[in-house]
């Protein structure tokens, strides 16, 4: 099992979209290119989309079908960076630990890594607690979809209903709650500042 740190910056290599590219650009299926490399089309599958790092003999069998060196894998891409996320395999996570979160929120934008902002489809449940006052470095958006939500900064609450917006900068401690008796969802862009 590899670290998280390993992981992470093996993941920056972007080995799978790569390995996708190629095999696109030849129109091969997986199950074909699996024929090629002795490989399954389901370990493919799961080498191109990140869920499985390839060692150096698998990845040397992949380079080999496409006549490329293990180099390619580990350059710099200059091809634009472009990434679907399908709404089935975002993971849905609580905001906190602890037993009543006060939302639960899913990433819009992972896997892509380095990226400059992040978004989050995030849903508030109704009568629960603010949020613990955080901040960090940037901007943030918030757009209701659907309830009521009251964001407290610089010690004055905005009550947001569906379809209003908030831009604030983001070095100043905030806290979210759901001010209405049913729950509320919003996208929360973040746009990173200087750590």
């Amino acid at each position: 099992m590899l670290s998280e740190t390993l992981s992470q910056g093996l993941a920056n290599y972007r080995i799978g979209p790569k390995i996708r590219a190629l095999r696109t650009g030849k129109s091969l299926g997986l199950t074909q290119l699996g024929s090629h490399t002795g490989l399954s089309a389901g370990m493919l599958s799961k080498i191109e989309t990140g869920q499985v790092v390839p060692t150096l003999p698998t990845l040397m069998r992949i380079a080999l079908v496409f006549g490329v060196g293990l180099e390619h894998f580990f350059e710099e891409s200059e091809e634009p960076l472009l990434e679907v996320i399908r709404a089935k395999t975002r993971i849905r996570l609580p905001n906190t630990t602890e037993t009543m979160p006060s939302f639960f929120f899913e990433s819009l934008d992972f896997p892509v890594n380095d990226r400059p902002l992040e978004a989050y489809l995030a849903e508030f449940l109704p009568r629960t607690s603010s949020t613990e006052p955080h901040d960090h470095p940037g901007v943030e958006l918030i757009y209701v979809i659907t309830g009521e939500i009251e964001i407290t900064i610089h010690d004055e609450t905005h009550k947001l209903g569906a379809r209003d917006s908030m831009y604030f900068e983001s070095q100043y401690p905030h806290s979210y709650k759901c001010s209405g008796d049913d729950k509320a969802t919003a996208i929360v862009v973040a746009a990173k500042g200087d750590e």
